[in-house]
């Protein structure tokens, strides 16, 4: 009995040409998108907090991405109230640590204050440090711009909410004779120096019609909890932009931002070498970026990376240096250049992060001082950036020579 010859009638039919063109078009796009990831730059924005990265993050937006809309600007009302109060707040507790209470009281009241300098003085404290005050009238925001936004948070709500009730009281005593001296010593009590715009604003700020300029913005203080990232376009290349919290707490979310950096964006505050750290009360906070710096240069997720330096808030240096001297900060005590030379203390600060590196791979190209919350400033030194890390780029991918 013979066998039956094979046959493929059980057989899957083969693709048809509909199939064979969807494929074609999939593969197409997949290696369209490679390429794209490839060409595509991420930088990654670290440093401790309070150092200015979230400023220099907004100032990307500013400069190469969209304007705010009325919902982000109402937040940021909010925020900005509430800021006006948390740096009242540390002016009173700094008033009270210096001991300066009796110097305050004999100012005279000025002409057509409702109360002296004192007396606000004794107003806020029991509103915003021994909570003895009673409870105060809510506001009708009904007709205020700015309102109460839900997605602010609880917090800054209230707080924004307090401000408009009491913002009288704070523009008496900041306008005190005393508080030209008491604002010299912010550092002790980790003011924020850009906050100085808003107290010079309050009528302002406390106005119902009240709208957040693009400057407002920028001096806003959000605390970073969670990364954020952006995304622009900049002479035909994408740009990925992350910003991360800076403080102990929030570096251990850094470790998810690392695949794939392009460049490293390091920023580090000039100002904030007479300042301790909010969450460690011992710790100078010049000294705790040097140490980040280190271990984020001689980082091996960063040996092919481009690692930038800013030097932050030289504007705020540059004043400081008039009162406070840089060889008086106990890390600091090898300082031997002139107490109030800008110049001199700028170099004296690029050399202790240069110091801080195993191979010297940065170049003086890849340092520069800056002032966040120009952005006249930031648009020169975040285009020069740009140039430099697209070359560096090439260059480590061999595109480029390395001469």
């Amino acid at each position: 009995m013979g066998c039956g010859a094979s046959s493929d009638a059980g057989a899957a039919p083969g693709p048809t040409l509909e199939q064979v063109r969807e494929d074609e078009k999939i593969l197409t796009n997949l290696e369209e998108q490679q390429r794209k990831d490839e060409l595509k730059i991420k930088l990654l924005l670290l440093g401790a907090g309070e150092s200015g990265k979230s400023t220099i993050f907004k100032q990307m937006r500013i400069i190469y991405g969209t304007p705010r809309t009325d919902e982000e600007l109402r937040m940021f009302g909010v925020v900005i109230r509430s800021n006006c109060i948390t740096v009242t707040r540390k002016l009173c507790q700094l008033i009270q640590m210096l001991e300066l209470e009796d110097v305050l009281e004999e100012e005279e009241k000025a002409e057509g204050a409702d109360m002296s300098p004192f007396e606000a003085y004794e107003l806020l404290v029991s509103h915003l440090i021994d909570g003895t005050a009673p409870a105060l009238e809510p506001i009708d925001l009904s007709n205020d711009w700015v309102g109460h936004l839900a997605t602010a948070g609880l917090g800054p709500n209230n707080d924004a909410q307090m401000f408009l009730q009491i913002w009288k009281p704070i523009k008496i005593l900041w306008e005190s004779n005393l508080m030209k001296e008491v604002w010299q010593k912010r550092s002790h009590v980790n003011i924020i120096d850009g906050h100085k715009d808003f107290l010079d604003s309050l009528d302002r700020i406390a106005s119902s019609s009240f709208k957040p300029t693009q400057q407002d913005v920028l001096l806003a203080r959000v605390k970073t909890t969670q990364v954020n990232m952006e995304r622009y376009r900049i002479d035909s290349i994408d740009f990925e932009m992350y910003d991360v919290g800076g403080q102990r707490s929030e570096r251990r979310k850094w470790i998810d931002c690392f695949d794939s950096v392009d460049a490293v964006i390091f920023v580090a505050a000039l100002s904030e070498y007479d300042q301790n750290l909010a969450e460690s009360k011992r710790t100078n906070r010049m000294v705790e970026a040097l140490e980040l710096f280190r271990s984020i240069c001689n980082n091996r997720a960063f040996s092919n990376t481009s690692v930038m330096l800013f030097l932050n808030k030289k504007d705020i240096f540059e004043e400081k240096l008039q009162y406070s001297d840089i060889a008086a900060q106990r890390p600091f005590a090898d300082y031997a250049g002139p107490p109030n030379d800008f110049n001199n203390g700028v170099i004296y600060f690029i050399e202790k992060f240069k110091d801080c590196l195993i191979n010297d791979e940065i170049t003086d190209s890849f340092i520069q001082a800056c002032t966040a919350t120009d952005t006249n400033n930031m648009e020169f030194v975040l285009d020069s950036t740009r140039t430099i890390i697209m070359t560096d780029n090439l260059r480590r991918s061999g595109f480029l020579g390395a001469g």
